[in-house]
């Protein structure tokens, strides 16, 4: 990683921590009014989803509360909530004030030392502290190397800690067993009606493909042979007609035949029944615009519906390499486990992938859920990017 991207995580961990010393702050404040389970729901939530984005994991938040009384507090989640405001004190409080000795203490060094001549004796700026600027000595000798220091510990501190406070949320934060399952079932009735209705789309597309395309040229063929056979019956020595049919006929014969592995291509890539996921995934990685390293281990017999799944995720993700995130390189790894197919793609581009852009992620993520599989998007601003796919292919 460049020491430019560094440092762009260095400021979007100092501003989410400095943000959770804020609401940290607040919830002390107000905590007997977040003690209410609707207003606790809405303030975890909240908390949950800057986490996700922050680990490039983004959350969909629990449903809203729309009970009150005894059935509020009788759901399975306020306890947690509830949980996660003294949490949020201790955590945000702690690591916030951290951030803003580390931030706020680089202001006077870098801006108040040099300057120091122009305050009054009692109001001068102080370096590591408690030591006063009261000449150009301390203020060339300890400005800077205060500077330094500080500056080493945010770089260094902050990107971890920010992520340990993230965690920590969504540890506390968590859904139940019970839960888990009930958004799991949630996840696969969704992305079940998903498929159904790509599904449909795509027997549409191929119906008027294969209506409007080839068989079309399938019928003038017929037409023209049949004129051709009328030709050689009626006058035999037509020989010029008759070669002008007849390639006609076969010019109309391979683009039909073009036409109709377009098709069977969209359906199931000949690729994969010719050479398997392997060789796919090696002529899939030699294609992409961004040099691309390939690791695939021995990953046995896979179902056909897993191999074109990983097929497309890994044509569609390494697509999206070469045209948004200007890396200069990529790498495809695939691995199995027990019955958990694992797949990673890599770059060292520009970061900042989301679903909501239209960049493929979200078909990507659709195929994959529909054969209960897991995505996993870790790309903040400044790179690198890492898609993260796990799908089951027990037999």
């Amino acid at each position: 990683m460049t020491s430019g991207r560094r440092w762009v995580q260095v400021w979007r961990a100092a501003a989410f921590l400095l943000a959770a010393l804020a609401t940290g702050i607040a919830t002390l404040l107000a905590l007997p009014l977040l003690c209410h389970p609707r207003l606790a729901r809405s303030w975890a939530n909240w908390h949950r989803a800057r986490a996700g984005r922050l680990l490039g994991a983004p959350l969909a938040p629990r449903p809203a509360l729309r009970t009150t009384g005894r059935r509020a507090w009788a759901d399975p989640a306020t306890p947690r909530d509830l949980l996660w405001l003294p949490v949020n004190v201790l955590t945000g409080t702690v690591f916030g004030l951290f951030t803003l000795l580390c931030v706020g203490n680089l202001v006077p060094a870098a801006v108040a030392t040099p300057l120091w001549w122009a305050f009054a004796p009692e109001d001068r700026p102080r370096l590591f502290i408690d030591v006063p600027v009261t000449g150009w000595t301390t203020a060339l000798a300890l400005g800077p190397l205060q500077i330094l220091v500080l500056a080493a510990l945010a770089y260094l501190a902050l990107p971890p800690i920010a992520r340990a406070h993230a965690r920590i949320c969504l540890v506390v934060l968590s859904h139940s067993t019970a839960e888990q399952l009930a958004d799991r079932v949630a996840v696969l009735t969704r992305t079940r009606a998903d498929v159904l209705d790509a599904h449909g789309a795509e027997l549409r597309r191929i119906e008027r493909d294969l209506h409007d395309g080839t068989q079309a040229r399938l019928v003038a063929i017929a037409m023209r042979l049949a004129v051709a056979r009328r030709a050689l019956s009626d006058h035999p020595r037509n020989e010029q007609f008759l070669e002008d049919l007849l390639r006609d006929a076969h010019e109309g014969t391979e683009e039909a035949m073009s036409e109709l592995r377009e098709v069977i291509r969209t359906v199931y890539p000949p690729i994969l029944a010719d050479r398997g996921l392997t060789g796919a995934l090696t002529a899939v990685t030699a294609r992409c615009g961004v040099p691309t390293r390939l690791d695939i281990g021995n990953v046995d017999k896979v179902p056909a519906a897993v191999e074109a799944v990983v097929y497309f995720a890994v044509a569609e993700a390494l697509t999206n390499v070469a045209k948004h995130s200007r890396a200069t390189t990529a790498g495809v790894t695939v691995s199995r486990t027990a019955d958990r197919l694992s797949v990673a793609i890599t770059d060292n581009g520009t970061g900042g992938a989301d679903d909501r852009r239209g960049t493929g992620l979200a078909g990507i993520r659709r195929r994959v859920l529909a054969l209960d599989g897991t995505v996993d998007v870790d790309s903040p601003v400044g790179g690198p990017t890492t898609i993260t796919m796990e799908l089951p292919c027990g037999s």
